[in-house]
């Protein structure tokens, strides 16, 4: 995207009440840091917005293209404006799931070394995880137990986001078998037990459903997210969910929660 592209998303954003921006773009191969520490001076410059953007495989590459370690890196773009770091690229933390789903990745220590180092650096970071591809139950516990020893020594999560592999587009959607709405749930609620130096365990309405992340606020689930004015990874697997402000104040309410809407660090922004 061309600079005013992305100013004219923000614009939008701030206009709907918006505190933050999430911005992920894949492994460019021909940007190295120059441009992105370009981009988010020119954002912080003209707008009062969180930046909250590069997953650790995006880091990693964009450390390989400019010559740099991960911390140089990370300190780079820590000053010209990046605010925190989604959990992106987590998959399963287990690199026999990672060599067969998506083997030029990073490894499992790698994604973890980089959180590491932006916790170090005073950055907060989610976690994520997408299961249900080509995992097993145990191997989906392995990630819990590597998120609660990474938080255990760095406390740098805020949350903890997982979702179900969406097969669409995509080379395993032959003959996949999806997890189900009882496998989500029942692996927020494990998620909520296990991980509890996480303060908070996210509903992914974006690909569960808004009726299943709902029903997400009675397993452990305790934040909704965002109301997601513009996402493209996972529509791209056929999956299009949207949702406003008023809608997602109406859902939590009929779940017997109280809607309070908080910034990426998890500040009270308004109590509804």
């Amino acid at each position: 995207l061309a600079a005013d592209d992305i100013h004219r998303k923000i614009e939008e954003t701030l206009a709907l009440g918006g505190t933050a921006i999430m911005m992920q773009g894949g492994l460019h191969p021909d940007l190295d840091i120059c441009w992105f520490e370009e981009v988010f001076r020119g954002i912080k410059e003209r707008y009062p917005i969180h930046i909250h953007s590069l997953s650790p495989p995006e880091i990693v590459h964009i450390a390989r293209q400019s010559g740099l370690t991960v911390e140089e890196t990370l300190m780079r773009l820590h000053a010209a404006g990046l605010d925190s770091l989604p959990g992106g690229g987590a998959e399963v933390l287990v690199d026999r799931v990672r060599t067969a789903i998506s083997p030029h990745k990073i490894p499992t220590d790698t994604w973890l070394d980089v959180m590491r180092v932006a916790h170090g650096l005073g950055m907060k970071t989610t976690a994520t995880m997408m299961f249900g591809s080509l995992d097993t139950p145990a191997e989906r516990v392995e990630h819990l137990r590597r998120i609660r020893d990474l938080q255990d020594e760095t406390g740098g999560f805020t949350a903890f986001i997982p979702w179900t592999f969406q097969a669409g587009n995509t080379e395993l959607q032959a003959g996949h078998v999806p997890a189900t709405g009882v496998d989500y749930l029942m692996l927020l609620g494990v998620s909520r037990i296990y991980l509890d130096n996480v303060p908070s365990v996210q509903a992914s309405w974006v690909t569960q459903g808004l009726r299943m992340g709902q029903v997400a606020l009675a397993f452990g689930a305790n934040d909704m997210g965002s109301t997601m004015i513009e996402e493209n990874v996972v529509a791209a697997a056929g999956v299009r969910n949207q949702c406003d402000v008023d809608e997602m104040v109406r859902l939590i309410r009929a779940a017997g929660r109280t809607p309070v809407q908080r910034d990426t660090l998890y500040r009270e922004v308004r109590r509804y």
